[in-house]
């Protein structure tokens, strides 16, 4: 993961995912030691892969939901999962950082969670190696939901209509694994779908406008995919690409100082519905995030740490323009979810 030349591999459009609670939004050019895969890009499949023990079922799905948008997974009763992830705005918040509980100014900004069913890691420095684990993490952190997941229990608990859904579903009471289940159920609903770009790989060449379509080939050309691959554009690993070293990433999870500021590439399906980008909202538009990659002069890490990207100073300004082309692209049909009665 070394510089390669900007030429071969403008390779990471790190972009925003997946939310405070599960945005690095755009790319990080020249990731070294890395291919174009063979297969790079393919399309969202017509389902989420769930784990043996959490297969998904509507019933489930229905539970989820309905936690999704409860207010009591909070430990004052005023924030839900849907308070960061708003499908209104592309299930992410649109603020620069999160707010957590108590309006706190959180430190990393909301990823989207469309699409998230697809990724191997979660939260931008992946400490959460399945949905199910990444599901509660938000709601007991003392910054984010702040509730007690024992007291969650027994609010949930003394609602008959959670009770009985719960029965139903998992044949047990409330308890905190049914309720990482049925989130994870839920989210893994969460598929975009039939974006221009997807009509466009599946046979339409219509689909894309002339401009997107050179910014599709400029992607390709520039080794974007190598690190923006698969269906959610995103290889899942971490980068370090030159923002503010405040945030130690990746390296504060694992202790390893090869992974220090180091960031989980993001998805880069609908991401220009997820305004602001990078994982602490440093910019606000497509635009400033593929100057940043082609004009920028990125910090040197401290601690002898290198940059793992190289600016693409070499290429023409006006491929930024099609690149951003190609990026608006992207944005898919989302499921059309609002919320629910609650218990």
């Amino acid at each position: 993961m070394r510089n390669l030349n900007f030429r071969t591999a403008l390779s990471s459009l790190a972009i925003g995912v997946v939310g405070a609670c599960v945005g690095i939004q755009l790319f990080a050019p020249g990731i070294a030691g890395a291919s174009p895969p063979t297969s790079a890009v393919t399309p969202i499949p017509k389902s989420a892969p769930a784990p043996a023990d959490n297969p998904t079922t509507l019933e489930k799905v229905a539970l989820g939901k309905q936690l999704f948008f409860d207010p009591r997974l909070s430990g004052d009763n005023t924030m839900s999962c849907a308070t960061c992830h708003l499908p209104s705005k592309g299930f992410a918040d649109g603020l620069r950082t999160a707010k957590g509980a108590g309006g706190k100014v959180l430190v990393r900004n909301t990823q989207s969670i469309l699409n998230v069913g697809l990724y191997p890691v979660y939260f931008w420095d992946g400490r959460a190696a399945s949905l199910e684990e990444q599901a509660l993490a938000p709601i007991q952190s003392e910054e984010e939901m702040n509730q007690n997941l024992q007291e969650l229990v027994r609010e949930l608990g003394a609602a008959p209509g959670y009770v009985e859904q719960f029965r139903a579903v998992f044949n047990s009471p409330v308890t905190e694994a049914g309720i990482a289940k049925a989130l994870a159920a839920f989210q893994r609903t969460l598929l975009s779908r039939n974006s221009p770009f997807d009509r466009f790989l599946a046979g339409d060449t219509s689909a894309l406008s002339e401009q997107a379509r050179e910014g599709w080939q400029l992607f390709q050309e520039a080794g974007c995919i190598q690190c923006h691959n698969g269906p959610a554009l995103s290889d899942g690993k971490f980068y370090r690409l030159g923002m503010p070293f405040r945030d130690r990433g990746r390296g504060g999870i694992t202790g390893e100082k090869k992974d220090l500021y180091a960031f989980r590439t993001p998805s880069l399906r609908d991401v220009a519905l997820t305004a602001p980008y990078m994982h602490d909202g440093s910019f606000q538009t497509l635009l400033q995030v593929v100057e940043f990659y082609y004009r920028s002069t990125p910090p040197r890490p401290p601690e002898g740490l290198i940059i793992d990207f190289e600016p693409q100073v070499g290429r023409s300004y006006s491929e930024v323009g099609l690149i951003v082309e190609f990026l608006e692209a992207l944005t898919g049909e989302a499921p059309a979810v609002s919320p629910p009665r609650l218990p």
